[in-house]
């Protein structure tokens, strides 16, 4: 097992199923997307560049866009960065949270960003 799926096995309930799920969305992007782990977060990029990762918050789940400020859709649902002026977030507190259409146009804008940095 890697560590980036150990990392969401070893969640409580009901963050591990929204961690699952969140991953499955993130490596149905494209078959380019890579899983890695850093800084003890499942990361995913492509091209050798990041463009999202997972984080567990104790009451939501995390799904972080390093470059976040170019998304130009749904940005209704993204969340400011905590003092990081590029980070835009996606949180959920519950599975039923995760609109699968709004966040794969999110995650498929992000990949397709990281052709033009």
């Amino acid at each position: 097992m890697n560590p980036a799926e150990d990392y969401i096995l070893k969640k409580p309930q009901p963050w591990q199923s929204i961690l699952l799920e969140l991953r499955f969305i993130i490596l149905s992007i494209s078959e380019d997307v890579e899983e890695s782990y850093k800084w003890s977060l499942p990361f995913y990029g492509a091209y050798k560049q990041m463009f999202c990762f997972l984080n567990f918050r104790k009451t939501y789940v995390d799904l972080g866009i390093p470059y976040g400020i170019h998304i130009k859709q749904h940005t209704q649902y993204l969340v400011d960065g905590e003092n990081r002026k590029m980070l835009r977030s996606l949180r959920f507190h519950t599975l039923e949270d995760i609109d699968h259409a709004i966040v794969k146009a999110i995650l498929t804008e992000a990949f397709q960003n990281l052709k033009q940095r």
